[in-house]
């Protein structure tokens, strides 16, 4: 048997006046059938589908967890130390796949998923929910972002990691759809201890998948050196104090909010000098100095922070402003699922004839005219030119989604893709916490304002029943059209901001591509596969 490592070469490429990096082995250690490969990629989307189902359906089993377990006071928790939860764990578990194989790392992450869920269906007051909340979270930062390290080592061809790509934002786009659907009908049919049960099977499913058909061969190059405790503890101080400062925005005094944010800035400052020395650091410096590489990680982060404008609140476009219930307000998320899925499909065709930024550029461009369309509705603007917005807005997000992770799998060097996969899904997190906290400001900035001008006939309370369509009917039928321009303000400042930070995407990505291409050797070809 041929002891030799495998043969790395490494090949520098034009696509459409832009420059690559192509890597390939000239020996695989083992060979991976096409049947493997299918069935372990089931095996992950099934993780996919699960942590987007765990985001969503617990937000329809929250009035009746906390109706059986009280702590209304500490609600917001069950949802923010999931959050926390997966933020700290993601980096960890790419880092550990590095010293155990991405193999048994993700069982592991399984495993605490699992064990998580299990406990919080046993949960016999808020704290031990909010405990095993975290459990589960920590696990999820496995499951959610592993399998993106794992497509990278299944679909070596560019294209064919892009095509499924697709199908993870698909999967994941129709579980965060039907989670509301099916919460709605557990809690009903059983009772909301059967929303956590049900991930024990499925995340036992993907786990016996993944062992029985992944037989890639364990990474060796990072096996013996020493595992970055100190990194990765402080890193866990620093998101955590990140995002709980975030989180407590407008719920607690400033001078607290901007103590924890200084915590936050020590611990990360302190990671940085920690990363400069570490033999494998958790975030191995050298990703910063990458330009390429930063250039992906800012466009992850603005164009995810405008996504989040659309998802969090055309639902109440809907319900506050045309009057719709809650089941129809949630069907405005419909026509992104469907077309993010063809957005992220498109990828890969777009890439035989379009550089990866023109790619990224046209998903921009058309995410722009989403939030265009959303920005310039009028207080009577019909229900479905939200729709169409929501179908630009998808196909824009998925093209984006898609060909920015492969290209940050590509962009990096071959050592450092786990870290760099990992880390892009960090900062979607970061960006998506940060971003919610944010519009959350300018919507309260909004209503406060129309309920001062107001001169009293009009209250938070009264605004905050206008969204509910089973509240809606007991507010002063005469004072509906005021409220609806109160909100209808918010939400429009809301889309203002999207819209800027979309402007701001397609500037940076034009730049970049004019960068790429004067520093692009001349005379090099190469196919997008």
């Amino acid at each position: 048997m041929d002891q030799n490592p495998p043969v790395l070469h490494v090949a520098y490429g034009r696509i459409s006046g832009n420059m690559y990096r192509c890597e390939y082995f000239q020996k695989e250690a083992s060979i991976v059938s096409k049947r493997n490969v299918l069935i372990v990629t089931i095996a992950l989307l099934l993780s996919n589908a699960m942590s987007g189902l765990d985001s969503t359906i617990i937000n329809t089993a929250l009035p009746s967890i906390i109706a059986d377990l009280h702590g209304i006071e500490l609600m917001g928790w069950i949802v923010a130390i999931f959050l926390l939860g997966t933020a700290v764990s993601t980096l960890v578990w790419s880092k550990l796949g590095e010293h155990i194989g991405n193999k048994r790392s993700y069982q592991l992450a399984a495993l605490f998923f699992v064990l998580g869920s299990f406990l919080q269906g046993l949960s016999p007051n808020i704290l031990f929910l909010i405990i095993t909340r975290a459990i589960a979270g920590l696990g999820n930062g496995g499951m959610i972002s592993l399998p993106y390290i794992i497509y990278a080592e299944l679909y070596k061809q560019p294209r064919k990691r892009m095509q499924a790509l697709g199908f993870v934002s698909a999967s994941y786009s129709m579980a965060t759809i039907i989670g509301p659907l099916v919460g709605g009908y557990i809690v009903d049919a059983f009772t909301w201890h059967w929303v956590f049960y049900i991930n024990v099977p499925i995340g036992l499913l993907s786990a016996s998948l993944v062992q029985a058909f992944y037989r890639l061969p364990r990474p060796q190059a990072k096996v013996q050196q020493k595992i970055d405790y100190l990194g990765g503890s402080l890193m866990a101080i620093g998101i955590i104090a990140m995002l709980g400062g975030i989180e407590l925005i407008g719920v607690t005094s400033w001078w607290l909010v901007a103590l924890i944010w200084v915590m936050a800035a020590a611990a990360i400052t302190t990671l940085i000098h920690v990363e400069n020395r570490a033999a494998d650091p958790i975030i191995p410096n050298r990703l910063f100095r990458n330009r390429a590489l930063v250039t992906d990680f800012a466009l992850f982060t603005i164009i995810w922070g405008a996504f989040m404008a659309f998802l969090t609140y055309s639902p109440m476009w809907a319900q506050g402003i045309i009057g719709t219930s809650a089941l129809i307000g949630g069907a405005t998320q419909i026509p992104s699922s469907f077309t993010d899925f063809f957005g992220s499909e498109s990828v890969a065709p777009l890439r035989r004839y379009l550089s990866p930024h023109r790619v990224i550029g046209l998903g921009i461009i058309t995410l722009t005219l989403a939030f265009v369309m959303m920005a310039l509705m009028g207080i009577h603007a019909p229900y479905w030119l939200i729709l169409v917005a929501g179908a630009f807005e998808g196909f824009g997000n998925g093209a984006c989604f898609n060909e920015l992770q492969a290209k940050v799998q590509q962009d990096a060097e071959r050592q450092d893709v786990p870290a760099a996969t990992s880390f892009s899904y960090l900062i979607r997190m970061l960006s998506q916490t940060f971003t919610a906290a944010i519009y959350g400001i300018i919507m309260n900035a909004a209503l406060r304002s129309g309920v001062a001008q107001s001169g009293g006939k009009i209250t938070m309370a009264m605004l905050n029943k206008l969204s509910d369509a089973a509240s809606v009917g007991d507010l002063p039928r005469r004072l509906l059209p005021a409220m609806r321009v109160i909100l209808h303000h918010g939400l429009h400042n809301i889309m203002l901001l999207a819209l800027g930070l979309m402007i701001v995407a397609l500037v940076i990505n034009v730049f970049a591509e004019r960068r790429e291409r004067i520093s692009a050797p001349a005379g090099i070809t190469h196919e997008a596969e």
